[in-house]
């Protein structure tokens, strides 16, 4: 298990951006963009830091480009120095991919290298029974406590059922679950099963659902589990989009989470919902099955100063034809949702 400390803030609820890779025009790890971006995410006051996940490009574990320990390794030295200069403790988590002596040596990377959880990616088994995912999952818990991941599967990710979420959540070492598969019905499959499970009060419950995020973080779920009901809630976020505009979207989940005990819940909230979700269609390129979402996370970084490019280890990935304009566009209409001011005046210092 974890540090109770690492529990206890990811219980709390808390803003975790998966860390996009900054690349020099070669192709190589550009280590001063990569540090001044882990800087900003600490600085911007995200409490938790994902590394080695879908944002980060999973191609980074390929031979050729041998970027996973290099990654995780900048990330953790980074965050550790913060952390020591502010008084402060960051959540970190690694991804986890892979069929299994993959996975399981990655787990024990991440462990080695001081990450207190593993998120573990399932697209690379797409032929496995729920039994067997499920044994896959249980050996990598015996390396590193684990969050679970719904991955969407315009993104790769696979069709998870509701046995297989309510059996994950009986493993003792898993602590929480990011849900992203961007799909209303399979969020709550997995809501479902965590209130079946009987672990409702223990497992943490964090959005991915870049394109659903505010409502996710206001709505309080409930499931009648042998005739006793049972809430749950989605607590924070762990999120691409919020691998850029971090500090807005600190604020965000602050907003949201100061609703939890109140019997109603501003429409100004509901409105921003609808603006968030507009400027993820922007970011994420849903309009062109989500190819761009990665590029349009780095054209914003870009724009502020923070990547010097948007190359990706992928040369078929960039901007789609219209999402330059279209982040743009939301830039300009919801400037309370931008973040580029307080980029531009400590931009130097992280970058140093």
């Amino acid at each position: 298990m974890p540090a109770n400390w690492v529990v206890e803030t990811l219980r709390a609820g808390i803003a975790i951006p998966a860390h996009p890779l900054a690349l020099t025009d070669q192709l190589k790890l550009d280590d001063r963009k990569q540090r001044g971006l882990s800087r900003y995410y600490h600085a911007a006051g995200a409490k938790g830091l994902a590394v080695g996940v879908h944002t980060t490009q999973f191609e980074i574990r390929q031979p050729k480009h041998a970027l996973l320990q290099p990654v995780l390794e900048l990330a953790q030295e980074t965050i550790r120095a913060c952390d020591e200069k502010q008084g402060r403790k960051t959540v970190l988590i690694a991804g986890v991919c892979g069929a299994a002596r993959q996975a399981i040596e990655e787990a024990r990377l991440a462990r080695e290298l001081g990450y207190h959880l593993g998120m573990i990616s399932l697209s690379a088994l797409p032929d496995l029974d729920d039994r067997a995912l499920v044994e896959h999952c249980r050996a990598i818990a015996h390396e590193i406590p684990i969050f679970g991941f719904y991955l969407q599967t315009a993104v790769g990710g696979r069709k998870l059922s509701v046995d297989f979420w309510r059996s994950l959540a009986l493993i003792p070492n898993l602590i929480g679950i990011k849900i992203a598969p961007f799909d209303r019905y399979k969020t709550l499959d997995v809501l479902q099963a965590v209130a079946e499970s009987g672990r409702g009060d223990e497992i943490v419950l964090y959005t991915g659902n870049d394109d659903n995020i505010v409502l996710d973080l206001l709505t309080r779920y409930t499931f009648r589990n042998n005739d006793r009901l049972q809430s749950l809630r989605i607590v924070g976020g762990l999120l691409g989009h919020w691998a850029c505009w971090t500090k807005r979207a600190v604020e965000l989940l602050e907003k949201c989470k100061q609703t939890w005990d109140q019997p109603d819940v501003a429409s100004e909230l509901l409105t921003l919902a609808g603006q968030v979700t507009d400027c993820n269609a922007a970011l994420f390129d849903a309009k062109n099955d989500f190819h761009g979402c990665i590029p349009g996370v780095h054209y914003v970084l870009q724009q502020q100063g923070l990547l010097a490019n948007l190359h990706c280890l992928d040369p078929q990935v960039g901007l789609s034809p219209g999402q330059r304009e279209e982040i743009n566009r939301v830039r300009a209409a919801y400037p309370h949702l931008i973040d580029d001011l307080f980029v531009a005046e400590n931009r130097d210092v992280w970058l140093a």
